[in-house]
């Protein structure tokens, strides 16, 4: 091939629904909203949708709606259509949307993620029988029954290693509060201070409150298209540069190579082996941040700086914050915007390549998206208009 499959592919719309904590509305009305604001950011009619493509599909976590319901609910009538668990992270499903596309099996994919976490949607550990994933057995015994537990190891391993402080980890979730007062959708806005942080009840050492993501119900849809519908799209296309879907060690949370990085490490890589750019390309970084260290994790994975000197890197908050020479999560992440699990930082990729973001950061050319934790992690480099 001439050029990446993926650059055969654009998003040309990109939506969400209203967000909140607690909507009591149901993971279908939010999907549908989102579905049809998508579709009409990218000048389409749900006539012209062939492809459905959404995470984790029926019965994930954090509730939401399954492809089937949002397929017979909009009357869909599909070329081709994917929805699971076991891919590269939530981006996974943009990944094989945007492969469908390149392959000619779809022309206009609708993309989604929707979540009634906030709400009590439902948090399930496995969709096999009832039954918990065979490594829980392991896990319950010493309370480890959440993410947090897991990647509370990785984050106290990676101060063992390499001196990384709560103060770091703490920057990290500062910068995303201040830049959640931009955005009328987040969750939590109020100002928060390096005491409020330290000072939050603790959740798993070294994690506490505000480290943690916060539970939201919303929806974000996103159109993935051929790019030679981009003359005729009415919004700046924003071209799929690079994929990251690599994962080269072992499809474990606690038997992972290195206790330090996760599968971003691998990701992450394979991204850059697919693309001309290069990390001093990147105008904003959209990095998941479910836990605060996730996000430090992947900055270094992405080699924003090298292993280990996360922490420096964004302790004093300056390169981390809008206007910096990384602006992080400019919308406010899921540490303050809300758990959308992963679609919340694509959207603000789009929006920020469109010049449309609340915190707009000038002249954004390159975008990098990182969504996911432990072996659930996939990347993608968008850029603005077609390369």
């Amino acid at each position: 091939m001439d050029e990446p499959l993926e650059r055969r592919a654009v998003i040309s719309g990109a939506a969400q629904s209203d967000i909140g904590r607690r909507l009591h509305r149901s993971g279908l009305d939010l999907t549908i909203e989102a579905a049809l604001r998508a579709v009409g950011d990218a000048g389409l009619s749900v006539d012209d949708i062939d492809g459905l493509s959404t995470y984790p599909g029926s019965g994930g976590p954090f509730g939401g709606a399954s492809g089937a319901e949002l397929h017979d609910a909009l009357r869909l009538s599909l070329n081709w259509r994917d929805g699971g668990l076991e891919t590269s992270g939530q981006l996974g499903a943009v990944h094989k949307a945007v492969l469908a596309v390149g392959a000619g099996l779809a022309r206009h994919v609708l993309v989604f993620r929707t979540v009634v976490e906030g709400s009590g949607g439902p948090v399930r550990a496995s969709t096999a029988g009832g039954g918990l994933p065979p490594a829980f057995r392991y896990l319950i015994p010493y309370g480890a029954v959440s993410a947090a537990n897991w990647i509370a190891c990785y984050a106290n391993r990676h101060m063992h290693d390499y001196g990384t402080t709560r103060e770091q980890l703490g920057a990290i979730a500062i910068n995303a509060r201040k830049h959640a007062a931009s955005n009328p959708k987040a969750v939590y806005t109020e100002p928060m201070t390096m005491d409020d942080y330290l000072a939050a009840r603790p959740i798993s050492e070294p994690f506490g409150l505000y480290d943690c993501d916060v539970p939201c119900d919303g929806s974000t849809a996103v159109v993935v298209s051929h790019r030679d519908y981009s003359r005729d799209a009415p919004e700046v296309p924003v071209q799929i540069n690079a994929m990251g879907t690599a994962h080269r060690g072992r499809p474990s949370w606690d038997q992972f190579d290195d206790l330090t990085t996760m599968a971003m490490r691998d990701s992450a890589t394979s991204l850059w082996e697919r693309t001309e750019l290069n990390p001093e390309d990147v105008d904003t970084a959209q990095l998941y941040d479910g836990f605060s260290w996730l996000a430090l994790a992947w900055i270094e994975a992405m080699g924003f700086c090298p292993r280990g000197e996360g922490g420096p890197f964004v302790e004093d908050g300056i390169q981390i914050a809008h206007g910096g020479s990384l602006p992080l999560n400019t919308w406010g992440g899921q540490l303050s915007g809300g758990r959308l699990h992963g679609f919340g930082f694509l959207h603000e990729a789009v929006m920020q390549l469109r010049g449309r973001a609340h915190l707009q950061v000038e002249d954004a050319e390159v975008a990098v998206v990182g969504a996911g934790g432990g072996p659930e992690c996939g990347a993608l480099l968008l850029t603005r208009g077609l390369t």
